[in-house]
């Protein structure tokens, strides 16, 4: 039988809370299947925790840092809403945050590894590290509603940090998909496409002027999901890309719970 790595009794006791002394047991038991050994330490009863491993993760918080030209945002799940909004929780995806921008994703999921078993042993549910994404960029800025569920990153070329997070704001609410309307998929644009030409045909269009129609759709619909020619919501007057100036959106990051 091979040797169980540090890294399995690592993520067997990030799941679990279990001491790693009985985790490289039941590893070593279940011949380095982690389900198994989670089955057995449940068997033994040797900890609730065990048992919350598989209960399912609905909720949680989205938890942001920046600085030196990085920011990042890291979601940490959790089974209630309850739990993401205490304050052990909410102190413990800071922590992982902080270390996200300092190390990197590896680095926040190794500490997490650490911290996230008293966790669940002291809340009582089930909790992980979810998407880690992190972002370089001249000027970043960084936005994460007062719920916890909505985080956004934009990351520009040039101006001030407070523009950056105005528009990291403006995304948050009106939810692009896409930065620009060049990076709306063919895919996406086809879909419209077969919904539009049985509109036009229901409405009895000359077909002469179907196709022309059709490419103004298309604009349209390219410009109402990318970031930069969304109508800004704090001056609808302008386009965001006309908000920036002579910035250009370099990164864009939106992710919810």
């Amino acid at each position: 039988m091979s040797p169980v790595s540090a890294q399995a009794v690592s993520s067997l006791r990030a799941r679990t809370g279990v001491s790693i002394l009985e985790c490289k047991k039941a590893l070593d038991e279940a011949s380095g299947d982690e389900e198994k050994a989670i089955e057995i330490l449940r068997k033994k009863g040797i900890t609730q925790a065990a048992k919350k491993a598989g209960r399912e993760q609905k909720e949680g918080a989205i938890f942001s840092a920046e600085g030196n030209g990085k920011a990042v945002l890291v979601v940490v799940n959790c089974e209630t809403d309850f739990v993401a909004r205490d304050s052990n929780f909410k102190s413990a995806g800071e922590t992982i945050a902080a270390a996200a921008l300092e190390k990197g994703p590896d680095g926040a999921k190794a500490l997490a590894e650490k911290t996230i078993p008293e966790l669940v042993q002291k809340l009582g549910e089930n909790i992980s590290i979810g998407e880690v994404q992190l972002v370089t960029a001249k000027v970043t800025g960084v936005y994460v509603h007062t719920n916890g569920k909505i985080g956004v990153i934009v990351g520009v070329d040039a101006g001030e940090r407070d523009a950056a997070r105005d528009v990291a704001m403006h995304a948050a609410a009106m939810s692009p998909s896409f930065t620009t309307p060049a990076d709306v998929t063919e895919s996406d644009v086809a879909k419209e496409k077969e919904i539009w030409k049985v509109q036009l045909a229901k409405e009895g269009k000359p077909e002469a002027i179907v196709e022309k129609i059709m490419l103004g759709k298309e604009k349209k619909f390219r410009e109402e999901n990318a970031l930069v020619s969304q109508p800004f919501v704090k001056d609808p007057s302008k386009t965001v890309a006309q908000y920036l100036g002579n910035a250009t959106v370099t990164s864009y990051v939106r992710m919810t719970v």
